[in-house]
């Protein structure tokens, strides 16, 4: 396991062999061919994040590419498109993208430069976490 601690900075690509733990920052793209971590203390900003299964109880800006489950915990803030075999969203993160739930084949039917905007019917509460 890689383990990024607390209060640690990484700037550039990250590449591991098996599972990765973040407590820190990274600013770039991330891979692991195992499971990735990202902890409440631990931000990963770039613009591709890709393991097997992900958790996320951080935050998360990028596209993510989960091969097996991704996971957002109550205290999850992910702002990115993402693919996945199979999601689970807890009740308090805070999601903005697009999903797609199939397999890692057909990553390309989302794109991932774009701006996203709410429909102007739509709004939100004053606060960065949507009520439910």
């Amino acid at each position: 396991m890689t383990y990024l601690g607390s209060g640690s900075e990484f700037d550039g690509n990250l590449k591991t062999a098996g599972d990765l733990r973040v407590d820190g920052s990274v600013r770039g793209n991330v891979e692991a061919n195992g499971n990735i971590e990202i902890s409440v203390e631990g931000a990963i900003e770039g613009s591709e994040l890709r393991g097997h299964n992900i958790l996320v109880y951080g935050r998360v800006k990028a596209r993510v590419i989960a091969s097996g489950k991704l996971t957002l915990s109550n205290t999850a803030h992910l702002e990115g498109d993402v693919v996945a075999h199979s999601l689970q969203i807890d009740e308090g993160a805070y999601y903005l993208g697009y999903i797609s739930t199939q397999d890692e084949e057909s990553p390309t039917l989302l794109p991932s430069d774009r701006n996203l905007q709410l429909p102007e019917s739509v709004s939100m509460p004053s606060s960065d976490q949507p009520s439910l």
